[in-house]
């Protein structure tokens, strides 16, 4: 499969508001793609995209608000995409949430708000817009995991659960669509620097010095830059990589996870202990903002 060819093409991304995914569209629109942005954040949507409009005055614009967490919202703005863009080249599923807790510390409700925002959304925009990919020679699709679609630490069963929804979905895609010509990739971030902290929701039952105490920790990890992390992604869509991982915060763990699949929460555990990292009732910052 020849290289992602970027200019001219008709680029989707969710979650673009803010952190990587507004980090993703300036980087697609000077890489000269036209962009189409949806986010539930209609007034950081609407300054990310006059900031591209400023700096590339020859790009196109679009924006869509949605909130993710709505299927029939999300199917109907899935409808006018492909209408409006029949040919889309690229898609970047990038939008998540987070919900910190056990499984026994989360409502139902809250569980599957992660569910339907980090999976459903995701699996529905594909479908939706699978027909604009097959239409346009050399489209490529993109969706985000994490490290814990690699990983799953107590306390993140619903983000866990959820990402590596999304991994199965990808890798099942990449083989299904190589025929078409489609390329896929599964991106899995670690420590990255979005407003995914700010935004995750603590389950019901997460006492507040055990939140205080797990998000203190865990913005100690946060590293790597938006725009870096950005760059990393886009790459990797350029050389029709199967797997991005983003950090040693991603590295590290799926080496783990690869060398001891049933029982490398214990080195976990000792690493986290020793301050190396830490599980908390926060989902780890990944190339995903909040839709």
């Amino acid at each position: 499969m020849r290289r992602f060819e970027f200019a001219g093409a008709t680029a989707v991304v969710t979650g673009a508001a803010s952190g990587i995914g507004a980090a993703l569209a300036h980087g697609l629109a000077g890489r000269g793609s036209d962009l189409v942005l949806l986010d539930r954040d209609a007034e950081r949507l609407d300054g990310v995209a006059a900031a591209i409009r400023a700096e590339h005055p020859d790009r196109q614009v679009h924006t869509y608000r949605v909130d993710l967490a709505d299927a029939a919202a999300t199917a109907r703005v899935a409808v006018e995409i492909g209408q409006r863009h029949p040919r889309v080249r690229l898609l970047v599923n990038n939008a998540g949430v987070g919900l910190g807790g056990r499984f026994d510390q989360v409502t139902f409700d809250e569980f599957s708000w992660v569910i339907d925002i980090n999976f459903r959304a995701v699996a529905q925009l594909t479908h939706a817009l699978l027909p604009a990919l097959k239409a346009e020679p050399g489209a490529h699709l993109v969706n985000v995991s994490s490290l814990f679609g690699l990983i799953a630490p107590a306390g993140q069963t619903a983000y866990a659960a959820s990402k590596f929804a999304v991994r199965g979905l990808t890798e099942a895609l990449r083989h299904e669509l190589v025929d078409d010509g489609i390329g896929v990739t599964s991106v899995h971030p670690g420590g990255i620097r979005t407003r995914i902290t700010e935004n995750a929701r603590v389950g019901s039952g997460v006492s507040i010095e055990e939140y205080t105490a797990g998000r203190a920790q865990f913005e100690k990890l946060l590293t790597i830059a938006p725009e870096r992390a950005a760059e990393v992604i886009l790459r990797g869509v350029e050389r029709r990589r199967g797997r991005v991982l983003i950090g040693w915060s991603a590295k590290l763990p799926d080496l783990l996870a690869r060398l001891l699949p049933a029982s490398y929460n214990r080195l976990l555990v000792v690493g986290l202990n020793r301050g190396v990292a830490r599980p908390a009732p926060q989902p780890p910052a990944t190339v995903v903002d909040p839709a």
